[in-house]
């Protein structure tokens, strides 16, 4: 009988599907093997999860084609993509095509290719000088490049001998000809960071509360998590080298280390490779496909022992895993936005209990699920809770923008002074204009990029919106254009008002653009470096405007919430918050957290050197909480105000919650889809579940309309997980859609936003 095994494959199916194993194949196939497989007319990539339990109904299929040596996926791997399928609701397909390099995942290129170059080497050696002289008697070039090899070792890279050395091609053809040289095809790695200048890493004697952390990482017992609260300054990342100097030095151990932001993998990147050299690989999604890959094979391979990445490096597949890091670990960048949705928190926590691995969580505002577990037993916890070399925390002052001047032109717009007043107070101003006499730098923070929030007409108030979203057209000046920041949707500036032909357009509302221009206005000799989305998205664009800050060619970064965290420049001693009211009322039930966690975050910046620090934030509402205990960097301050906002209504972490998003290209096909969903899972809970479940909504979503698609939403509420899997397991393979207005449903278990 021919052996039968199931393939998963990455389609929106909660099922595997059987494939006959021939005899022809290029290589053996077991469990975790990659797979070409046919399927409805065409060929997929699966990966074979087991053996068959029973033949299929028809004769199955054959497998064609088996591209690799040895299995892609560890048993330990699929085990926890089997967790991600069932915890997040997910076919098992899909969360194992998330762990992949994209090279492994296209059916048009099931074999990746290497890198190659061109590499000559020298054939045979020439003791004598008398022999050369018989041999290059006529051709002194070709002895020049005999030498010249001789000197680099034997062998080099063709393209450096005839592009930066300048030899001709017929040089080397010669030394080919006469046996001398041999050129041949030799594999590169992609290394990324190959030739980049790492950080020289600190000699630091650790302080007492640093000595306790490590310590207590070092005899974590395997499984164990640790949730290390560490004040912004603290030393958090001298913790994290010295413990994994231990796991990979002294136990021969592997590690993965997690940053939210690419704009933090270079500068954390740096500080590793000067601890730890070559054994550093690097895993985020700014990198080619190609670089990826090679990554991820020299960690497959044991050649590198340390995966440094975003969110998706926690697949990183490491050998005998000792320590997964997560810093900054209440970022809402771990949570993955489209299926599968995982936390890389969560999936950190099960593979290192699954593996045997130590976890430590790092931040200075954790999020409240982990300070409730941690306060709980679940985590174990440990402080740092003064900066390092009896450094101080900045001084935080308010300034109320509900004084700023509000002088209007003849037209009703703002005047030059009121505009800047808006965006740069009095006592800012002065800060900066000290800061820049003592050659001293500063950080300015404005979490929304382009040059207006919107374009409004003059005549009769209309605004520019997005055709396919219920969002408003931001206003960019470089380039000119009007776009949408959800769909990515653009068109050219308007001239006129589209409703009443007006010829008044005002711009509302600020952007790191028209920020930057106003600065520079007030103060044409500062060097002013933005960082946002429109600056960085060239590959070392995160790496370029860091390097210039840090060599004080940047007198204020300017930036959104990408320059809050995790930078460490001791020249900085000035941070200023140009408008800490964005996003502090969105309708979320996070915003406050997440208001409080930027404001401090960004607070962090200043005064990380033997200069100290300042630090002005900038609202119209000083008495709001996450403002008032970002002042006094008081977290536990605001733990006690926000705590009993979760508990009614409920919300995390007192509860486990799930938004369910229902969408259509109609309005009234998605509220009818959303309502029907609704009653469907009532009766379910009903029946089935009684008493274990809050089912709240439906409602339109925050933001109705995204790419065409009207949106509506309802929440679960449990305080069983397995409540929650379970219902929504009913939802999605039971429940069904209409055939009208291309139905879609989507299960987000634990969001982070709500929008």
């Amino acid at each position: 009988m021919p052996r039968l095994v199931d393939v998963a494959l990455s389609l929106p199916l909660f099922r595997t599907f059987t494939y006959e194993l021939g005899d022809d194949l290029a290589h053996p196939v077991g469990i975790g093997s990659r797979v070409v497989v046919p399927f409805r007319n065409r060929k997929e990539i699966g990966i074979v999860v087991g053996d068959a339990a029973a033949p299929p109904r028809a004769a199955a299929k054959a497998i064609l084609e088996a591209p690799d040596p040895l299995p892609v996926m560890s048993a330990e791997m699929l085990a926890i993509c089997r967790w991600i399928a069932e915890y997040y609701v997910v076919p098992l397909g899909v969360a194992l095509r998330c762990t992949l390099p994209a090279l492994l995942t296209g059916a048009s290129a099931p074999t990746p290719s290497a890198k190659t170059r061109r590499v000559a080497t020298l054939a045979r050696e020439i003791p004598s000088l008398l022999h050369r002289d018989r041999i290059f008697g006529r051709a002194p070039q070709q002895r020049a490049l005999f030498e010249l090899l001789e000197s680099l070792g034997g062998h080099a890279p063709v393209e450096h001998l005839l592009e930066q050395l300048r030899f001709s091609p017929s040089v080397l053809k010669g030394l080919v000809a006469r046996g001398l040289v041999v050129v041949a095809d030799e594999v590169v790695a992609r290394d990324p960071f190959a030739g980049r200048a790492d950080a020289p890493h600190p000699a630091h004697q650790p302080s007492a509360a640093q000595r306790h952390a490590i310590d207590a990482l070092r005899a974590g017992a395997p499984g164990e998590t640790f949730l290390l609260h560490g004040v912004t300054g603290s030393g958090k990342t001298l913790v994290y080298i010295d413990f994994l100097r231990h796991v990979v030095e002294e136990r021969g151990q592997s590690a993965i280390v997690l940053v939210p932001e690419i704009a933090l993998t270079p500068q954390t990147v740096s500080r590793f490779r000067a601890a730890f050299g070559d054994r550093i690989a690097v895993l985020h999604s700014a990198l080619g496909d190609g670089e990826r890959y090679d990554a991820w094979l020299a960690l497959r391979r044991g050649e590198k022992r340390i995966a440094v990445g975003a969110r998706s490096a926690v697949f990183a597949p490491v050998r005998d895993l000792g320590a997964i890091i997560l810093d900054e670990e209440h970022e809402t960048t771990y949570k993955q936005g489209e299926s599968p949705r995982y936390h890389a928190r969560e999936v950190a926590i099960v593979r290192a209990r699954a593996e045997g691995a130590v976890v430590v969580l790092g931040s200075a505002t954790p999020s409240l699920e982990s300070w409730v577990n941690a306060e709980t037993g679940k985590y174990r916890l440990l402080s740092l809770p003064a900066r390092v070399g009896a450094g101080r925390l900045p001084m935080v002052h308010v300034v109320d923008l509900r004084d700023a001047p509000t002088g209007r032109a003849p037209d009703g717009s703002p005047t030059p002074e009121a505009l800047f007043r808006s965006v740069v107070s009095e006592p800012l101003e002065e800060a900066l204009r000290q800061r820049m006499a003592k050659q001293e730098q500063s950080i300015l923070l404005l979490n929304r990029r382009g040059y207006a929030s919107f374009v409004q007409c003059g005549d009769c108030g209309d605004v520019a919106t997005c055709p396919d979203c219920s969002i408003t057209l931001t206003y960019h000046r470089q380039p000119e254009r009007l776009v949408c920041h959800y769909c990515q949707y653009e068109e050219p500036p308007r001239r006129v008002c589209t409703r009443c032909k007006g010829l008044v357009l005002k711009q509302r509302g600020l952007g790191t653009q028209q920020v930057e221009r106003l600065l520079l206005e007030r103060f044409p000799r500062a060097r002013v470096a933005r960082m946002d989305v429109d600056t960085t998205s060239a590959k070392w664009a995160h790496a370029e405007i860091l390097e210039r800050v840090a060599r004080g060619e940047a007198d204020i970064l300017l930036g959104t919430q990408m320059i809050a965290k995790g930078l460490d420049f001791p020249n900085v001693t000035l941070v200023g918050v140009v408008d800490a009211d964005v996003g502090i009322n969105l309708p979320d039930f996070r915003a406050s957290e997440r208001c409080f966690q930027l404001l401090s975050q960004v607070a962090g910046r200043a005064g990380r050197g033997a200069k100290g620090g300042e630090v002005f934030i900038q609202t119209r509402d000083p008495q709001h909480h996450a403002v008032r205990c970002a002042v006094t960097h008081d977290y536990h301050a605001f733990l006690r105000e926000e705590l009993p906002s979760r508990e009614h209504p409920l919300y995390p972490p007192m509860t486990r919650v799930a938004n369910i998003v229902c969408s259509a290209v109609a309005e009234e096909l998605a509220a009818e889809l959303a309502t029907r969903a609704t009653d469907w899972l009532r009766a379910v809970v009903r029946s089935r579940l009684r008493g274990e479940i809050t089912i709240v909504g439906p409602a339109p979503c925050p933001v109705e309309r995204i790419k065409g698609r009207w949106r509506w939403h309802l929440l679960i509420k449990s305080e069983h997980p397995r409540s929650v899997t379970q219902l929504g397991r009913y939802l999605l393979e039971r429940f069904e859609l209409p055939k009208a207005g291309e139905p879609r449903i989507t299960f987000d278990r634990d969001p982070v936003a709500l929008l």
